[in-house]
């Protein structure tokens, strides 16, 4: 379910005010993340670039294809809250949770059989499975390299973390039991392999800029916030999107047989459009024009509504923690942060 890195690339600007993308509103703290952002993207370059050259042209390509560099942004802006804002392990610890993600969609595309990534071929397909696997794990390495010069607590988190995204694609591989609500697993799936990484960015940026034990709490809360709130907002976009706005083509979820919120919401419906869809669902659809029918269906249905609510439940806690953050640039970033998130659905 690693879909959200397709949209912006790191770096440029369309405003003063604009990094990564997203206008984060004054100009000179803009200046200030894209200065860290610059230099997590050189570390990230460099680290990846010692090595063999088998090793490191696998291991640089998912990180040369761009992407929005979502979790260093969000890392380096919840860093710039703290007493210590520009200190150089927020720099290394935004490097550190890139290169997890960026192995975690090595292996993800592995299993999901993918042929594609950030518009470019994936790496399983242009080399093979067994180099993807590798390059990932490769990614993991360096990211342990690096994670241990920052201290044993941050070794823990990331440990934990690391927990959560293996037990995440467990619980989404082997499916909600029949016993269980299948939208309380969808969620934990999502906390676990989407929004815990999320979580450990708010984590890093306060630890390491010197925050108190309580703030770093509340950065974790929003990080989960958040991380929640971006992942439902993809299976949203998955289905209402126009793919000449989005860069998204929609319904890939409906082609891989991935059951997303607003789908088990829908399901939980009745009548014909229900009893369709529940035929539609019941596996991958290959065939376009049955794409295009669930598309339809489910854009019509009170499934779709009900999972905008959530994201805009998610998105409110994630405010309510940044009302009792210290306030400012930073604060202004990051909720800004959160209305992006949330208007990529429409």
């Amino acid at each position: 379910m690693n879909r959200d890195d397709s949209v912006h690339e790191a770096g440029g600007s369309l405003s003063d005010s604009t990094v990564a993308g997203i206008d984060i509103g004054d100009p000179e703290m803009a200046s200030r993340v894209q200065a860290s952002l610059s230099e997590v993207e050189a570390l990230l370059i460099e680290e990846l670039s010692a090595g063999e050259e088998f090793l490191t042209e696998t291991a640089l390509y998912l990180a040369k294809a761009g992407g929005k560099r979502f979790r260093p942004l969000f890392t380096v802006l919840c860093g710039k809250l703290g007493p210590e804002p520009e200190s150089s392990s927020i720099v290394t610890a935004a490097a550190v949770v890139e290169m997890v993600h960026l192995a975690t969609l090595y292996h993800d595309d592995v299993m999901d059989e993918a042929t594609m990534r950030r518009g470019a071929v994936s790496a399983n397909e242009r080399w093979s499975n067994s180099i993807a696997i590798l390059a990932g794990d490769y990614l993991f390495a360096h990211a342990s390299r690096l994670l241990s010069t920052l201290g044993p607590e941050a070794v823990r988190v990331i440990a934990e973390t690391f927990a959560e995204l293996v037990t995440g694609q467990m619980r989404e591989t082997i499916g909600a039991k029949s016993s269980e609500d299948p939208v309380a697993h969808y969620l934990t799936v999502i906390r676990e392999k989407t929004a815990s990484l999320i979580a450990a960015c708010g984590k890093f940026g306060g630890t390491f800029s010197g925050a108190d034990a309580a703030q770093v709490d509340r950065l974790d809360r929003l990080g989960d916030a958040v991380g929640m709130a971006f992942q439902i907002c993809d299976d949203i976009i998955d289905i209402s999107s126009v793919s000449e706005k989005s860069g998204k083509t929609p319904g890939t979820d409906l082609r891989e047989g991935v059951r997303t919120l607003p789908m088990l919401y829908a399901l939980q419906d009745t009548g014909p459009a229900a009893e369709r869809l529940h035929e539609l669902l019941s596996g991958p659809i290959t065939s376009d024009a049955e794409v295009d029918e669930a598309l339809g269906l489910l854009r019509q249905s009170e499934g779709l509504r009900r999972a905008r609510a959530t994201l805009h439940g998610y998105a409110e806690r994630a405010r309510a923690e940044l009302r009792v953050l210290p306030q400012g640039p930073a604060n202004e970033a990051l909720n800004r942060l959160i209305e992006y998130t949330i208007a990529r659905v429409g």
